[in-house]
Parts: structure tokens; C-alpha cells; sequence
């Protein structure tokens, strides 16, 4: 193949060129899902329900709230009338809704007045269609002014939506510079960094131009998948380039020097693409599709940056080699030197350490208060600020829509009042207590029941205090099920609380499977790179320490953490970052062939601690750039789990890694095939 690359290396690098080129224009083709309810299973609940929904009623689930300063009746009914108008808003529900307007507002029930009209502001609850989220807020902010506000889960998805774009061309134009600095300070020419990320580049590009064939991808990919290939994979593209000059320097001829590069850098690529191929593999496996569509989409760049680094490299570096030679520079850090005596020296101390942290890390991070929706907006946003005005005025208002088969008014009466009593209800909105539970729906005009009845079941609203999420949104979920159950066999719930509830109950179920898969399937591979049983049970270790700890810090600092984020960060930082312990590790075999472990440990410190900075460097500096320039919580947080993630492991690495393959070292040589266990030179140990 090697030979095959070289021969061919101009027409394998126009090919190369221009599928980055043509995935360039293709992948604005690609539509973006900001909506977290589309990744439910078929068979979540709330999914099902939905599917009736749109079938049987015009009006959707209520998603946004729109309040409205210093208005009379009559000039709030002609708003709501407005807003209606308005080219995505498919149902607006108000006072009118709710009680007979003409009755003179003094006589109306005081708790239903105050949900919806208080101190001459008025409140809507409006449904606005999936798609049209952008559209639709920025006609309703141009009718209401500044003065006035809007909140809710659309508005929050316009907002992702409108900074998306921006946020990630923001977080490229500051990464970009950080990374082609780490590369410089890490090489002898300043062109070395062009030719990494010309390889890693165009394999991002032709995987996000590939997305056109799945036709949509989420929100968190689309903010994520890009930036994380380039970071995990600019490794493999490291490890062949300095293969080359390497060989260079003993052999002379570029072409000799590129096929040996190929040949020897091969294994510790391969190996290094596997770890984290199978980790994301285990991703595309949950049932939530938000984690399986990220999955796919990061074990396919894999696979492309692992084809370029392979093929398209060699063949660009043999073409334009010569700019390496021009550009060349002295090292401008010097190396490393004394880090692996001063770890050997305290190999006890780590140990002590982290045994006393593994336990409660552990813990924490299986206690943590999770979210399960995308979070909340900052209060500096006009979405943050105008969601705490509309609270302070109306309180907090959470809307679940039940449908139950339409026909029996006694039986809808009852349900009706038993929904009314539950604490944190607002109000109940149902054609019995809105209308009249003893007129029979069908003796009444279209236009009063429509809202109610659909031709098989009937609609109650119900409308609480509580928040979308928590404990205490979820038991009420289930209180509403329950007793709903008590009277019908067919019953639905919708709304934003519902999903998240879902969402819950699917990822919890996710989170075991993911977790193991990832662990299993990296421990194959590290069995297989080893030929060994106790190294993967070290590395597994030591990696999945830096996760826990990673994880641990929420619960510790007593901020909630968003379980999205969570699940895909405890598979992502296990599978990007165990890389630095095989790099390692695969040195110190080699070095413990011939060399007392001591030796061994120093010499594969000092030789390797500059490659694994490097490594974790630029992974950590995708994760903070993520976590400073996102707007969205979902991306934030796992750009904060990644950054910190990165250099956790990187500390475990250098000093836990090493103290346990000191005080295990029998176990590792009596494990490993065909290792060397070199008795005579230990005479020296116990003095070191």
C-alpha cells in the first residue's frame, strides 16, 4: 500500500483536494435538529403522544410565553389576534379561553384572572410550529418592542439556532491560533503544523460533506463532531510526520524515509484510531439519538482522518516536502528533562492520593443533580432576562396537555377536579369546566369545542407551578399518569416536562450500557495492542479515574449538570484520552525489556512527557474554547467536561500511570507475553 501511495501521490492528492472542496458547498445542505424531542424513541410516550396529537388536533403543546405591559382587555383580545397572525404561532391561549370574557372581570374566578392578566399586563401561552422558531420570535419581538417579553423552550431553540453559526466560526477563528502555536512550539518547522491540519482539515470537511447522505444531524454534532475529530485525530498525523523526518535524518532518501515512516508508524496509528473508534462506536448505540447521531458522526471522522492521515499525508508531505527543509527551526522548547525521577521519587505519595479520592470521586459523580433538557440562559441574554421578568410577574408556569378518549363527560368531569386539586396547579382548562360538563359537545358550534374535542379524544390542560424538570415536576408526571390510569385505559401526556421525563427514563437506561461498551470494547483493543491482561486493567484505570474525578466536580461545587453532556463526556474523555496512556506505556514495555523499572519509568517520562503535553494540550484547548464560546448549555458543559477531562488524565498519566506499573510490575511482567523480566539490573531497586 505504501508503495502504491507514493506512486500515485498527485492524482491521491487532487482526489483528496477536491472532496474537501465539494464537501465544503455540500455541507450547507445538511439540515440541523435543535428540537431534543425529535431523538426520543418511536416508543418513548410523549413520541406516541405527540403522533396523536398532530393527528387529531390543529393546536400543538403551548411552548412560549409572551407578556404583554400597560393593556386593557379589549387591547390584549386584538393582540392575541396579532399574534395569531403571526406565520408559525399555530394556537394562542388567553384569558377568553379560559372563562367567559363577557363576565365582568370582577365576578371572574381571581386565581384564573391572575394566570393570564395581572395589573394591567397581560400573559399568552402560545404554540409555535417546529422549524419555525426563528421566524416566529423575531415577528413576535418586532410586535411586542423591547418593553415587553417572551420565554420558553422555542424561544431558547431560536436562540441556539441564531448562534449556532456564529458561535462556531468564533470557536474555529480562536482555536485555529491555539493549536498551530502548540504545533510550532512542538516541531522544527514552521510548516510541519500546515500539513497536519491540511490532513486533519480535509478529512473534517469530506465528514462534514458526508453528512448530506443522513440529511440531518443534531445540534450538539453539528457544534461538536468538527472541533473533536480535529483534536483526537491530529495525533495520528504527529506520530506519521515525525516518523518521516526521523528516518530522514538515518536514511537520507525522502522516498526510503516515507515508506519506512508508513510501515513503523502503522501499528501505533492503528492503535490509537481503534481506542477511539470503538469508544464513539459504543455512542451510536444509545436510544437516545442525540448521543447515537454524535456517534456516527465521530466514528465515521475517525475512520476519514485515519484514511487521510494514511493516504493523503505521504503523498502531500512527499510533494512538498522541501518546504519542511526551508522552513526549518530550532527546537524552541528545550527537552524535558529530570520529570521522571522526581515522579519516581513519588510513586507512594500518587497512590495514597488517589486511593483516597477514587471513592468519593466515584460516588459524587454517580449523586450529581443532573438536567435533562438544554439548561438555562444566561441572565445577560434578553431570552434570560425576559423569562425572569415573566417569573416575577406570572410566576413559573409549565403546561401539560393529557388526552384521554373523548365520550364520557362524567368521567372527564371527575378527572378535571381531581387534576385541579393536585398541589402546583395553576388552572385546568377542559371543555367541562370551560364550557359546561351537562351540554353535550355535539348540540354546540364548531368554533367552542374545537379546542377540546377532536373526533376521538378530548383535550385537558392542565397548567402548574413547578419547573419543566426536577424531582418534583417528575412525581407529579407520574401522579397525573396514575390517576389518569385510575379511569381510562388510553391515556396521553405532552408538553416539555413529559419529554424531559422521557428523555430521563432513556438515558438513564443508556448510561449503563454506553458506559460498559466503551470500557469492554477499549479493553479489547488494548488487550490486543499489549498481548496483555494486566496493562488494559492499569490504563482502564487510570483513564477512567480521571473521569470520575472529571465528573465528580458538579456534585462537590453543587451545581447542577446536563446528563447529556455527562453520558457522552464519561465515553468521549475514556476513548480520546487513553491515548496518552498507550503512548506511554507502549514506550515503557519496550524500555522494560532491557532496563530496570526504575530506569525504565525515567527514561519514558522524559522521552515521552513533551508528545503527551502536546496531545492533551490541544484536546484540553477544544474543550475550554467550547465551554467560552458557546452560548448553548448542552454544548458549554461538555466543552467544560472535555477541557478539564483532557488535563485530568494528563496529570494521571504522567504521575498515577507510571507508580502502578512500578508497584505491579511482577504482575505486569507475569501477564504480558513474551516480556522481559530483567532480574539482574534490579539489584538497585530498593535504593532508587
Amino acid at each position: 500500500m505504501a508503495e502504491w501511495v507514493l506512486k500515485y501521490k498527485k492524482t491521491i492528492a487532487i482526489v483528496f483536494l477536491l472532496l474537501a472542496a465539494v464537501s465544503a458547498v455540500v455541507q450547507f445542505g445538511v439540515s440541523v435538529n435543535y428540537n431534543m424531542a425529535d431523538y426520543l424513541p418511536e416508543e418513548a410516550p410523549s413520541s406516541k403522544a405527540m403522533e396523536i396529537m398532530e393527528e387529531e388536533f390543529e393546536g400543538t403543546v403551548p411552548n412560549t410565553r409572551v407578556m404583554i405591559k400597560d393593556v386593557t382587555i379589549p387591547e390584549a383580545l386584538n393582540y392575541k389576534e396579532e399574534l395569531l397572525d403571526i406565520e408559525g404561532v399555530n394556537d394562542v391561549m388567553w384569558l377568553d379561553d379560559a372563562t367567559d370574557i363577557k363576565t365582568p372581570i370582577e365576578m371572574m374566578d381571581s386565581d384564573t384572572v391572575e394566570s393570564y392578566y395581572k395589573d394591567s399586563t397581560a400573559l399568552f401561552s402560545l404554540a409555535i410550529e417546529e422549524g419555525e422558531e426563528v421566524a416566529a420570535t423575531e415577528a413576535i419581538y418586532e410586535l411586542i418592542g423591547d418593553d415587553n417579553a417572551i420565554a420558553g423552550e422555542a424561544v431558547n431553540t431560536a436562540d441556539s439556532q441564531k448562534m449556532a453559526g456564529t458561535e462556531s466560526m468564533y470557536a474555529a477563528a480562536l482555536l485555529i491560533p491555539i493549536i498551530i502555536i502548540i504545533l510550532i512550539l512542538s516541531t522544527n518547522s514552521w510548516a510541519e503544523p500546515v500539513f497536519f491540519l491540511t490532513a486533519i482539515g480535509v478529512s473534517v470537511l469530506i465528514n462534514l460533506g458526508t453528512n448530506i447522505f443522513i440529511g440531518e444531524v443534531s445540534f450538539v454534532t453539528q457544534s461538536v463532531a468538527p472541533i473533536l475529530q480535529l483534536a483526537v485525530s491530529l495525533d495520528y498525523a504527529i506520530f506519521l510526520l515525525h516518523s518521516f523526518n526521523d528516518n530522514r535524518k538515518r536514511m537520507g532518501d525522502p522516498h526510503k524515509a516515507m515508506l519506512k515512516a508508513m510501515k513503523s508508524s502503522f501499528p501505533a496509528i492503528a492503535s490509537s484510531a481503534s481506542t477511539t473508534f470503538f469508544g464513539f462506536m459504543a455512542l451510536s448505540l444509545m436510544e437516545f439519538e442525540i448521543g447515537s447521531d454524535l456517534g456516527i458522526n465521530l466514528v465515521k471522522g475517525i475512520l476519514l482522518s485515519f484514511i487521510s492521515v494514511v493516504i493523503f499525508l505521504p503523498a502531500i508531505t512527499m510533494l512538498f516536502y522541501k518546504w519542511i527543509d526551508k522552513t526549518e527551526h530550532r527546537p524552541l522548547i528545550p527537552p524535558i528533562k529530570g520529570v521522571g525521577k522526581f515522579v519516581v521519587k513519588i510513586r507512594y505519595i500518587v497512590v495514597i492520593v488517589v486511593a483516597i479520592l477514587i471513592i468519593p470521586a466515584f460516588l459524587a459523580q454517580s449523586n450529581t443533580n443532573f438536567i435533562y433538557g438544554i439548561g438555562e440562559q444566561p441572565e445577560t441574554t434578553r431570552t434570560g432576562s425576559d423569562k425572569i421578568a415573566i417569573e416575577e410577574e406570572f410566576g413559573q408556569l409549565t403546561s401539560i396537555v393529557l388526552l384521554v378518549p373523548k365520550g364520557d363527560l362524567v368521567k372527564e368531569t371527575k378527572l378535571t377536579e381531581e387534576m385541579e386539586n393536585l398541589p402546583s396547579v395553576k388552572n385546568v382548562l377542559s371543555y367541562t369546566n370551560t364550557v359546561s360538563p351537562v351540554i353535550p359537545p355535539d348540540y354546540l358550534d364548531e368554533s367552542v369545542t374545537e379546542q377540546f374535542y377532536s373526533e376521538n379524544y378530548a383535550r385537558i390542560i392542565i397548567n402548574t407551578e413547578s419547573e419543566a424538570e426536577g424531582e418534583e415536576s417528575f412525581a407529579f408526571i407520574e401522579e397525573v399518569q396514575e390517576k389518569s390510569n385510575l379511569l381510562y385505559d388510553d391515556v396521553y401526556l405532552l408538553g416539555e416536562g413529559v419529554t424531559l421525563y422521557d428523555i430521563k427514563e432513556t438515558v438513564e437506561r443508556d448510561n449503563s450500557l454506553v458506559n460498559i461498551l466503551t470500557v469492554v470494547t477499549i479493553a479489547i483493543v488494548l488487550l490486543i495492542t499489549f498481548r496483555s491482561i494486566s496493562y488494559p486493567i492499569i490504563l482502564l484505570l487510570t483513564i477512567q479515574t480521571a473521569v470520575w474525578i472529571n465528573l465528580s466536580f458538579p456534585y462537590f461545587t453543587d451545581s447542577p449538570l446536563v446528563f447529556v453532556g455527562y453520558l457522552i463526556i464519561s465515553t468521549v474523555q475514556l476513548a480520546a484520552t487513553v491515548d496518552y496512556a498507550i503512548l506511554f506505556s507502549e514506550a515503557y514495555k519496550e524500555k522494560r525489556k532491557v532496563l530496570p523499572k526504575s530506569q525504565a519509568l525515567k527514561e519514558t517520562l522524559d522521552e515521552k512527557l513533551f508528545s503527551i503535553i502536546i496531545s492533551a494540550s490541544i484536546l484540553s484547548s477544544v474543550g475550554f474554547i467550547l465551554w467560552f464560546t458557546s452560548s448553548n448549555p448542552i454544548v458549554s458543559s461538555i466543552g467544560l467536561l472535555l477541557g478539564r477531562g483532557a488535563l485530568l488524565a494528563f496529570v494521571l498519566v504522567v504521575f498515577f500511570l507510571p507508580a502502578m506499573l512500578y508497584l505491579f510490575d511482577r504482575v505486569v511482567q507475569k501477564t504480558t507475553w513474551r516480556s522481559t523480566d530483567n532480574k539482574g539490573s534490579e539489584r538497585n531497586e530498593e535504593n532508587i
